[in-house]
């Protein structure tokens, strides 16, 4: 789809596999440099059975928190990890953790620890997308307010990345699911954002983002203009949705560098604004 879209003052980005492609060999690395700490620091733990028990658990919890909306806890994920490592039985697929049970066959600082070294592998080990840091620049030279706005388990790892990349001046906010409490496409996390920017009009923020539920669907349903970016790596670990056929997005780019030729001149007015 070809289009020029005006009155865009401000922008949201999504993270994973918008801003940073997250391929199924690039987040298996973030987890094998995980396990690989987590059992020098106790050689009783198996390599190979930390990263089942975390997979295992991973798709556990998206089943039980995604239809929710809430964001998976990777605290609560470590927790399960760390008993089933240590002798407790996991329960059936379709009942509960018994979390406090679990909690005493490991402690605060053994779990902080191991969470430390996800959130640093990922930022690492996974460059963003082609063209990011220097569309970035051009959007906010031109006056438009931007911001990440995201469905993340660990909101400190997107500050980070954020940091690292020399993102942080770009940006007026960082709205992760973490921190709102609930997930995308939940309009709340939409309000979050938009207050975050100022309360621009609604029309006037344009959502980019990958996935069709969380992104297109989402930012639609609370009067945004949408913009879908195609090129997510095939075999991303990272929750997806088919595309409905009722459901159009304003823009459909190939790359997120391209992402500015779609937009028209700001004037004026919203860059003395903005700046």
């Amino acid at each position: 789809m070809t289009a020029t879209l005006a009155g865009i003052e401000s922008i949201t980005f999504d993270f994973g596999n918008t801003l940073v492609p997250v391929s199924r060999g690039a987040f298996r690395r973030v987890v094998e440099l995980t396990a690989s700490a987590v059992a020098r620091a106790d050689p009783s733990i198996d390599r190979e059975a930390f990263l089942i028990a975390w997979a295992e658990e991973r798709e556990r919890q998206f089943r039980e928190d995604v239809p929710a909306f809430r964001e998976v806890d990777l605290a609560e994920r470590l927790v399960r990890v760390f008993a089933r490592l240590r002798g407790m039985s996991p329960p059936p697929p379709d009942e509960a953790w018994d979390q406090a049970r679990a909690a005493e066959l490991s402690d605060a600082a053994e779990i902080e620890t191991t969470i430390e070294t996800y959130s640093h592998a990922f930022v690492e080990g996974l460059p963003p997308a082609p063209g990011v840091d220097d569309l970035l620049v051009r959007l906010a030279d031109g006056g438009r307010g931007l911001a990440i706005l995201s469905n993340w388990p660990l909101a400190a790892t997107v500050d980070r990345y954020v940091d690292a990349r020399g993102w942080r001046p770009f940006l007026r906010a960082v709205v992760i699911s973490q921190r709102v409490g609930v997930i995308k496409p939940h309009p709340a996390i939409f309000a979050a954002a938009r207050s975050a920017l100022g309360d621009p009009a609604p029309s006037a923020i344009l959502h980019v983002g990958d996935d069709w539920a969380a992104d297109v669907a989402g930012a639609a349903a609370v009067g945004w203009r949408t913009a879908w970016v195609s090129g997510r790596p095939a075999d991303t670990p990272l929750p997806t949705s088919d595309r409905p056929p009722s459901i159009r997005a304003d823009l459909e780019l190939d790359s997120i560098a391209d992402l500015d030729r779609h937009l028209a001149w700001v004037g004026p007015r919203v860059a003395e604004r903005s700046g």
